[in-house]
């Protein structure tokens, strides 16, 4: 991702996913745009159409606040992807403690204490960072347990393990598009390999959907206990910003809360082993 660029091809993209009659104008026949033009976002968001081309061209890079709402409104972005606009038009450096890769003894300590629900911290570019031994049995089919991205587009075990793979590729690129900061080298170099190694990633990555992944329902086919499907939460870590806390959870008495308590008996001993990231290789 170009940095410098990152706000102009954020607003070319989301301009075309709008369609006149979402925005209330009227429709013509000699459209050439599949959604609005240049001059109907200044219109909607009230400035001259040669300062939103400038924006558009990369000339013009640090809009107002109040011009990023005006935009946010016209292409009718939704909380998450307007708060993405606003992390590209009014960037700063992020700090220096963004994006540690290191986990605290404190979190790992907790993590290893959680026997019964899979838990493990993911950094910038969705790099696993650290995993308890129930989290590495879970993901136990993939060639390496490192990066969420990698695993899902580039491990051909992938495809079997998600019971709507579409679903879970789709869901991962808008939540990295919501956690992307355009100066963080790691997620720059996950997205940069991705692009080229995986066209599935490259055409969803293109459309600039934004969607944190914060809680969800997840859907899994593991080889030695079945179908599972696991309620999951995303934690922000604030002593270390750029971290999250995954866990997974089985409602009690389900099918799926069975097969979890039948992997830790059957794979956590082995599981223990992988529950480090790769450290010495690229994860993507």
């Amino acid at each position: 991702m170009n940095r410098d660029l990152a706000l102009a091809e954020f607003l070319r993209a989301r301009r075309d996913l709008v369609t006149p009659r979402d925005a209330g104008l009227i429709e013509d026949d000699g459209r050439r745009v599949p959604g609005l033009r240049r001059e109907e976002v200044a219109l909607l968001a009230g400035i001259s159409t040669d300062y939103y081309i400038r924006l558009e061209q990369g000339r013009e890079r640090r809009p107002s606040g109040q011009v990023l709402q005006a935009l946010a409104r016209a292409l009718r972005l939704d909380e998450a992807a307007a708060e993405h606009l606003f992390r590209l038009g009014l960037y700063t450096p992020p700090s220096p403690a963004h994006g540690d890769s290191e986990v605290g003894p404190e979190l790992r300590r907790l993590m290893d204490q959680m026997h019964q629900v899979p838990a493990f911290v993911v950094g910038p570019g969705q790099d696993v960072l650290a995993a308890n031994a129930l989290a590495g049995a879970l993901y136990s089919g993939f060639a390496r347990f490192d990066n969420l991205l990698r695993m899902i587009f580039l491990d051909p075990f992938a495809r079997d393990f998600y019971l709507d793979w579409d679903q879970a590729a789709r869901v991962a690129v808008r939540n990295l598009r919501a956690s992307t900061v355009p100066a963080d080298e790691r997620t720059e170099q996950v997205i940069g390999a991705l692009s080229v190694r995986s066209p599935a990633f490259a055409a969803l990555w293109a459309r600039y959907e934004v969607r944190p992944r914060t809680t969800e329902t997840k859907h899994f086919r593991h080889p030695d206990v079945g179908e599972l499907h696991l309620h999951f939460e995303a934690l922000a870590v604030s002593s270390a910003p750029g971290q999250h806390l995954s866990v997974y959870t089985a409602e009690p008495g389900s099918r799926s809360a069975e097969g979890l308590a039948l992997l830790s008996t059957l794979r956590c001993a082995t599981a223990a082993d992988a529950q480090e990231p790769v450290r010495d290789t690229p994860a993507v």
